[in-house]
């Protein structure tokens, strides 16, 4: 194998860190599928390859980062935790709560995907339930740890939530054939800029590009004004990234990882969900289609590279994808 350049990168993160967070993440969350679609590349003048992070049992790449939140919490004293959620990351503490023994508490809006609400209730965790946005529900989770003396769990503020996710950076950098350019959905930050940090760390001239959603557009925003900017509401089928109020330490660190920050359109998210069906055979949630939807929009900036995007989550709720793809409804049992 070749010798890879390493950049020392002032982040909040670290490399041997990130290493070592390997040891104590599930198997199940590691490894997982990485691999050429050429059945995409036709529709889309690149080469693409897929790295797959729903092929787990949150499917999701959350629990990387909620296994190492779950592995210190478990020799403390206080082995009790809350966090707000879109639903993915609730869904990923609850699994890797239940597993330790923990005590876990997840408050989501009330207006969230219904499947992902399940299945944080049927991971055992306890869900309390907002009126309003993911930001009305961060509020709420930051009082019940005060209250309660608990630890707080904030999704890309906490390193540890970083650090898990950089470690598909790693599978990236480490098994991925030559690839020139990396597209990263990018909501709180936790996962561009923790694979960010990997690959620029170590594959330096490989290109790190955010993708965020037209209508949730406040992170993309402040990375281009190198402040934070807020928006007061989201208009986005992509809940998992659809946050008004970045977080300055998060800012910081992207600003250093990521080369540019894009922002896409609701069709265009929603034509890149049925180019996965059709022609690799996933279903996803949106979130999970911003990088094939950054490439739809700019095909020219695209053309002739080989570009690796993350497929970051599959919980979706199928009423609602339907409805979306224009596929026939499944029949339930």
């Amino acid at each position: 194998m070749a010798l890879r350049c390493c950049v020392v990168l002032e982040t909040r993160l670290d490399t041997d860190r990130i290493r070592a967070a390997r040891q104590v993440i599930d198997p199940v969350f590691l490894d997982t599928p990485l691999y050429r679609c050429e059945a995409l590349e036709s529709g889309l003048g690149c080469a693409v390859s897929i790295k797959l992070e729903t092929a787990n049992p949150v499917r999701s790449f959350k629990a990387r980062g909620t296994e190492v939140v779950a592995s210190l919490l478990a020799d403390q004293a206080s082995r009790a935790a809350v966090c707000a959620s879109a639903g993915n990351l609730g869904q990923a503490l609850a699994w890797s709560g239940r597993g330790r023994g923990l005590d876990i508490t997840v408050v989501a809006s009330r207006f969230a995907t219904r499947a992902k609400l399940d299945r944080i209730r049927a991971w055992g965790a306890g869900l309390e339930l907002v009126d309003g946005d993911h930001e009305t529900a961060r509020e709420r989770a930051a009082a019940i740890a005060r209250y309660d003396d608990i630890r707080l769990v904030e999704d890309s503020l906490d390193i540890e939530t970083c650090e898990g996710a950089a470690t598909i950076g790693l599978e990236l950098v480490d098994t991925a054939p030559s690839f020139d350019t990396v597209l990263i959905a990018l909501g709180g930050g936790a996962l561009a800029t923790g694979v960010g940090h990997v690959v620029k760390a170590l594959a330096p001239e490989v290109e790190v590009i955010c993708v965020q959603p037209l209508g949730a557009p406040a992170l993309t925003r402040s990375w281009h004004r190198r402040r934070v900017v807020t928006t007061d509401s989201t208009d986005t089928i992509a809940d998992g990234v659809a946050g008004r109020c970045p977080i300055p330490a998060v800012l910081d660190d992207l600003l250093l990882v990521a080369d540019d920050a894009v922002l896409v359109q609701e069709a265009s998210i929603i034509a890149g969900m049925r180019m996965l069906l059709d022609h690799a055979g996933l279903v996803v949630e949106p979130s999970a289609a911003l990088g094939i939807a950054a490439i739809l929009e700019d095909r020219d900036r695209f053309a002739g590279r080989h570009v690796v995007t993350i497929v970051c989550g599959s919980n979706v709720d199928l009423d609602a994808y339907h409805r979306w793809v224009g596929t026939a409804p499944l029949h339930r049992s």
